[in-house]
């Protein structure tokens, strides 16, 4: 499971090596938050939703918050929760996603939830 952040966070990174805008990059959990969103959350609620408001840095947050607002690029790092939160947050994801969906974690649970031509 630690894999799918440190996956994520490796993507985030090519993103933006490629010129990809910080600002382009929403970053989702499915179980425990992410370091940073912990980190950020740690001042505060207002603070952090300020944040994703002022839409100019990467954001990451838990795959359930439905404040966080779609980017052009989405990444879920598939790093634990429940399987029917996992198989919800997939979809969710890709609506959120403008231009490109990365899904990050173990690749036979995330094709056992997403189901066959997913």
């Amino acid at each position: 499971m630690e894999g799918a952040l440190d996956a994520a966070d490796e993507a985030v990174d090519l993103l933006l090596d490629s010129g990809r805008a910080p600002a382009d990059i929403l970053v989702l959990t499915t179980g425990e938050q992410h370091p940073w969103a912990a980190h950020e959350l740690s001042f505060g609620e207002a603070s952090y939703w300020a944040q994703h408001d002022a839409g100019d840095d990467v954001f990451y947050a838990d795959a359930g918050a439905d404040r966080a607002k779609g980017r052009p690029v989405v990444i879920v790092a598939v790093n634990g929760g429940a399987n029917d939160a996992v198989a919800h947050a997939l979809p969710e994801a890709m609506g959120r996603a403008g231009t490109l969906l990365i899904v990050c974690g173990d690749p036979k649970r995330i094709n056992t939830l997403i189901g066959p031509g997913a």
